[in-house]
This record gives C-alpha cells, structure tokens and sequence, in this order.
C-alpha cells in the first residue's frame, strides 16, 4: 500500500499503530511467539498465550504508571502481579465460553459500527479509512478475520455482564441512614469525678485484698521475653580526630555547593490563570477600576488563595511572566501574562532579595560537614577489616580494645528506643540474631557500624508479688478508686433524675453543642463521644469510666442531618454511585467465578512459563 495513495505519512500512520496498539490491548494486536497458542482452556474456549501476555504486560504498565519505575519480572511475581493478569484472563474467556454456549453474538451491521468508532483507522479526513484499517492490522500482526472475531467475542461479552450487572442501584434509603447516622450531631452536658469525690482515700488494701487482685491481673506484672545482647558500636563521631580538613578541600566543598550559598532575588508570588485572553483583561480592568479585588476574584473561579499560591519564585521560574512580575517595586497585580496554563493575572506580595554567604562566613559548617562525611567514609573502610577480625576468631571484647569500639549490653523486650535502639538497623538484627550466631559488621543510617551477640533469651516471667507490691498497691488504688466513682456516679444520677443539677451538688458542668461521632473533647476519653451516641433519648445519663476517674454525661439534644442540601445530595449520590459501581464487579467477579467452575480450567504451566519468560 503506498502512502501517497493513501495520503497519509509515514509519521502519521505510526502515531496510528501506537494508538491502536494501545486501543486493542483486549483485541488480540499482538501475537506471543510469532504463532497462535494457547495457555490453557475454559469449557471449550481456549486461553491465547497473546491475550495472557498483554494482560501481564498491562499490569507492568499500570505499576509503571502509578510508581513511575518499571517493575522488575521477577518482583512483579513476588507480588502476584502475573497471577492477577492470569485470573483476570481466566474471568474474561469464561464470560465468553458463556456467550458462546448461550448463542449470545453480534451482527454484522453492529460490528461495523463498532469498528467505524475505532479513531485508530480514520483517515487524514476523519473518517473511517479501509484501507488505513488493514495496514494498521497487516502491521500488527493481524488479519481482518481474525480481529473481527476478537471484536465480536468481546462484545458479545460485554452485553452478557451488562446483563449480569446492568441496573444495579443503591436503594435510597440506604445511602439517606448512612448519611443520617454519619452526620448526626448532638448536644450534651458533662461532668467529671476524680478521686477528691470520694468521701476518704481507698486507703490500703489488706493482704488477701492484694493477693485476690495481684492474682486476678497477672498481665500487668509478667515482664515481657527478654533477648540478653552484647554489642559494639563505633559512631562517626568516634574518629573525628582521625579526620584532617585543609582550606583547599573546604574550598572545593563550598564551589561544589555554591547553590547554597548564593540565593537569586525572589518574589513571593499568586497565581490566577484564565481559560481565554478576554476573560484575563476584563478581570484586569475590574482590578484596576476598584470594582473588584484579587480576593473577589480568586472566590469568583472557585478557589482559594492557597491553591495560586507559587510560594517564592525566581524570575526564570516565571517564565514569561518574569520580567512583568519582578519589575514591580511594590506588592502588586500584573497581566495578563502569558503561562503553559493560559494567560494570568499575577500578585507580587513580596520582594526577597539576593543573599550570598562568603566561603569564610560557611567555612565552619563546612568544616563540620566535610569532617562527618569523611568520617562515614573512614568506617566504611574499616568493615571488611573488622569482619576479617570477626572471621579469625576476635570476639566483641577483642574489637572495642583493639578498635576503640564502645562495648555495652542491653536487655532487648522491643519497646526499648535509646541510644543505638533508635536505629532501624540495631531493632531489625536485635529481633533476628539467634543464639550462636556469628557476629557480623553492619552500618547504621547515619554511617556509623555495630555487631552484636546474643547471650541469652529469658522467657516471660511473672514477677512475685514481693518484686511488685509497690506497684501492685497503686494498681489496686487506681482500679478501686474508678469503682467506688462509678458508684457515686450512679448514685449522682438517680438524684440528677429527681431534680438534681451536677452543679449543685459539688461537679463542674461542661457543656458541648453540635458535636458529631468523631468530635474530640481535649482531656475527655475516646469513650465519652460513644456513650453519648448510645444514649437514645434526651435527658438520658451514662457514667463513662476514665484513667483516673469517671465522667456522668447527660444527652441534651439530637440534631438529624439535612438530607436535602446540595453537600447531601452531592455526598450521597458520590456514594451511591460508586458503591453500585462496586457491587456491580462483586456481581461480576462473582458470576465468572460461577461460570469457571461449571465449564472446568485447564492451564499450561509449560506455556505459562513460556510467556513470563519474555518479560525477564
């Protein structure tokens, strides 16, 4: 086919190959291994190892796409990425084994149609092209047949799950209880009861009142498994006085980073683009004519002045608009100017000037930064050098007197965070080193290396009463404290229900209005927005249990949700809409998974591996 008979170019027919490429992923446009084969069947339509391929290849992509790095094959496995592909094909041929076996098809006047909508094979005009149509799938790899067969397949299957999931809708008055129960906001009164509300202290308890409660909370005495480490630790730090720092390398040290050191002028700088040039200069004019502010303007597009704000620009930053901008001595509005975004009014709120930090004024930052990096540097050298110890037989104690490394131990639960427990590092080997296991170098986030043995591993142990009786004694006070206000509290209620005010008798009332579910009260328990919640009626009382005390709370009021406002119906529309869209690939999923059990899945392991291969 010549392209001057055809009137397109070369450039054109392959930005045409690239879009149908990628309009036919589902259609069969490429061909694995140069000849139909199969991975495997559902009933009695075959998996292709093409249709397998591009699956896989989409899943890489859409990684690609969200992460912006290209996962390697062998990753990608190691997150299932290929078994999704494959189950996604699997799904995909089952709905068509169906359509086949019911008879479901599509005619020849609706698979012109389709074909015709297909952009990929209009010609320079617009319009569908036949002959652009076959170049496009000769290049592919793709005769008319055997596209037009796929096409079919996958429209045919497309009407089978319309019909599956076609028409599903959420019941109105499911999202209307959700929203009702999600905004409803309450007011409520409360109060709080520490232990001066008592009429004496708890005092002690006796010796069988210490044991019953000792015995009945033995969670809170039993120290955790403690793993006995030894370690080494050498810190950058450590051999700084191994470092020697000349004015040359400094020097070169600060050109290297000059940039930090040598700050252009900026602007503190908004932003407000335009979709057209007229609209730009009319907005201008109301500026300059006092009839509106940037403010009134900003408001007017919908947005806020966080969303311009560039923050401190340069003038090369600026683009364009540079010059405009940065030749305003005074706050003030230029434009419009034009921008990659369209022409735009911008506001100068501040002026920064140019600052530049001379070699003798960074010199001792510098100086501290170059001796901490070459210090990094020095310890990574000498790892191999202490490994080499370690592997001649030098122990932890051999390596902190011959290498001036700190030797210290540590009783390691996890919940230790000082020190060397603070690094990553440390906490990861302290959990995995095993008893007799050879001790080995390792580096630290800020350069600095550790080894460690561990000694021992002591199991949980209940610790007597004897070791805790002190602590044992507050628990019981605490707990005993809280039991004797829940008390109290219950008996505030019953006189706050016959007349009674928490004011008059001796509490300080707090009131709260408008408060919802996720409300948060400062120096109230997360317990507190719950009970009021479950309070049904107004006037109802709940006592809430605290750390040092109780609260009484009263239900004064029930504010229901709008259900009619704008934000409403916005919300539950939003929500209707896309729990109807997840129910409809539950019902999906669902069927396909029906349909695969009742037609049987046979798989190629062989033909499988074939394909993956291609990816590594």
């Amino acid at each position: 086919m010549s392209m001057a008979k055809n009137k397109i170019s070369r450039t054109v027919v392959w930005i045409i190959m690239g879009m149908v490429l990628v309009g036919l992923i589902g259609f069969g446009s490429f061909n694995f291994g140069g000849r139909v084969s199969a991975i495997g069947q559902v009933g009695d339509t075959e998996i292709s190892a093409d249709r397998y391929f591009r699956e896989v290849n989409a899943q890489l992509n859409a990684f690609q796409a969200e992460t912006g790095q290209r996962l390697p094959f062998a990753q990608a496995q190691a997150f299932g990425l290929d078994q999704a592909a494959l189950q996604a094909v699997i799904g995909q041929v089952a709905l068509e084994n169906e359509t086949a076996r019911l008879g479901i098809s599509v005619g020849d006047a609706q698979l012109a149609a389709r074909i015709r909508d297909i952009s990929a094979f209009a010609g320079v005009d617009g319009k569908f092209d036949r002959e652009t149509y076959q170049f496009v799938l000769e290049q592919s790899g793709l005769t008319t047949t055997d596209f037009e067969q796929s096409l079919r397949s996958e429209v045919a299957r497309t009407i089978l799950q319309g019909a599956v999931a076609g028409g599903i809708a959420l019941p109105g008055v499911y999202a209307d209880t959700l929203f009702a129960w999600a905004r409803e906001t309450r007011d409520f009164t409360w109060a709080k009861l520490g232990a001066e509300a008592l009429d004496a202290p708890v005092g002690t308890p006796d010796a069988a009142t210490l044991t019953a409660w000792y015995e009945a909370n033995p969670e809170r005495f039993t120290l955790p498994q403690t793993r006995k480490l030894t370690y080494v630790w050498l810190r950058p730090e450590d051999v700084l006085d191994q470092v020697e720092v000349s004015d040359a390398d400094l020097q070169a040290l600060y050109d290297s980073r000059i940039d930090e050191f040598r700050a252009p002028e900026r602007r503190l700088v908004e932003r407000l683009v335009y979709g057209s040039q007229a609209e730009a200069e009319a907005a201008a004019k109301r500026l300059s004519e006092g009839t509106a502010r940037f403010e009134d303007l900003v408001a007017e597009r919908g947005l806020t002045l966080a969303d311009i704000d560039l923050g401190d620009v340069t003038e090369a930053e600026l683009g364009a608009a540079g010059a405009a901008v940065f030749a305003l001595e005074a706050p003030g509005v230029v434009g419009p100017e034009p921008t990659d975004l369209g022409p735009a009014l911008f506001r100068m709120n501040a002026a920064l000037a140019a600052q530049e930090t001379s070699f003798e004024a960074a010199k001792d930052g510098l100086k501290a930064d170059y001796a901490a990096d070459a210090a990094r540097r020095l310890l990574s050298d000498m790892i191999t050098e202490l490994d080499d110890a370690l592997a001649g037989g030098a122990t932890l104690e051999d390596l902190a007197a011959e290498h001036k490394m700190a030797l210290a131990t540590l009783d390691w639960t996890g919940a230790e965070s000082d020190g060397i427990a603070a690094y990553d590092a440390f906490r990861e080997a302290a959990v995995l080193i095993e008893e007799g296991d050879y001790p080995q170098i390792a580096d630290l986030s800020d350069g600095g290396l550790f080894a460690l043995r561990l000694d021992a591993v002591v199991p949980p142990r209940l610790q007597s009463l004897d070791e805790v009786r002190d602590g044992a004694i507050a628990g019981w006070q605490a707990d005993e404290t809280v039991a004797r206000l829940t008390a109290k509290a219950a008996d505030m209620i019953a006189r706050f229900k016959a007349g009674k005010t928490p004011a008059s008798l001796g509490l300080t009332e707090v009131v709260e209005t408008d408060f919802g579910r996720d409300g948060f009260i400062d120096g109230a328990p997360p317990a507190l927005m719950q009970a009021v919640f479950a309070l049904a009626t107004t006037g109802d009382w709940a006592v809430v249990e605290d750390a040092d005390g109780v609260l009484v709370v009263r239900l004064d009021a029930l504010h229901t949700a709008n259900q009619q406002s704008a934000e409403a119906q916005a919300i539950k529309g939003s929500f209707a809409q896309t729990t109807a869209q997840s129910l409809a690939l539950d019902l999906q999923s669902a069927f396909s998974a029906a349909l695969e059990a009742e037609a049987g899945i046979t798989l190629d392991q062989a033909m499988i591996n074939a394909v993956n291969t291609s990816f590594q």
